[in-house]
């Protein structure tokens, strides 16, 4: 990823494109949302190959992130694995009670 947003001159301080913190948030936000709109007005999943595309662009945009915020993505990842897993969620504690 580092050297195609270098040879495109994205870390340019100069760039439209700048891979700052703030526009790599915006753009990752972006992109889930074209995720979301494949599935507007319908259940059911119509162009797989769309969705692998938006799923990429996504996954591109939170490890470019973390990278540039020098977050360990794998290691946060296991962490709120674990965190999660001893997590009491609102719907199991309300099985729980019945």
């Amino acid at each position: 990823m580092h050297e195609f947003v270098s040879e495109k001159g994205w870390y340019d301080s100069q760039s439209s494109k700048q891979q700052s913190l703030r526009n790599l948030a915006i753009s990752l936000n972006l992109e889930a949302s074209e995720v979301l709109e494949i599935f507007q007005w319908t259940e059911t999943l119509k162009d797989k190959e769309s969705l692998a595309s938006e799923l990429a662009d996504v996954s591109l945009y939170l490890l470019q992130l973390a990278s540039i915020a020098d977050i360990d993505l794998e290691k946060a990842i296991l962490q709120k694995l674990a965190q999660n897993h001893t997590r009491i969620w609102e719907n199991d504690a309300k099985k729980d009670q019945a």
